[in-house]
This record gives C-alpha cells, structure tokens and sequence, in this order.
C-alpha cells in the first residue's frame, strides 16, 4: 500500500512524518511505501491515503478522492500510530 506525507514544499515536515509512519508501519507489521511529498502533487498522485497537518488537511479535502488524516504531532509515534490504526480500521 502506498500513503502521502505531505507538507507545503514536501522536504521539511512531510520528511519528519514519513520517518515516523514507516516506525509505526515497522512497529505494527504493516507492508507500506510511504512517500513524502509537497501539497500540490498530493492532489494528483496516486495512493490509498494521505497524512499531513490539519490545515493542509482542510485545504486538500476538497480535491482528493483518497482519505485525507491529520496528525498534530508528527515526532509523536504514539499519536501517529493512532491515526495510522485509524486508517487501518476505516479501510475494512
């Protein structure tokens, strides 16, 4: 399965996220490809979900067909993991 970790420019914080959910997806056995990207290719690019702050969030609800998640605390792998299981459950 592939995800997006996305940030404005896709080398700063989307870096950081995509760090902490390939733990997580390690951590929980999970087989993922997780890309860190900017907020404009996310909106074209194909995946099962994308990760990314509540406002960037907000703005890219309206022109993604995938799952759109936000995560405040992209070092907290507790919160993380949290949001990841989510996606995990909304998928069955």
């Amino acid at each position: 399965m592939k995800i997006l970790a996305v940030c404005g420019f896709g080398c700063g914080s989307s870096m950081i996220l995509k760090m902490s959910l390939e733990r997580v997806c390690k951590q929980m056995g999970v087989s993922c490809e997780v890309e860190a990207t900017d907020i404009n290719s996310a909106r074209g690019a194909s995946c099962e979900a994308i990760f990314t702050s509540a406002e960037l969030a907000n703005e890219l609800k309206s022109t993604s067909t995938v799952p759109i998640y936000s995560v405040k605390k992209y070092m907290d792998l507790a919160e993380v993991k949290g949001v990841f299981e989510k996606f995990l459950s909304d998928r069955k």
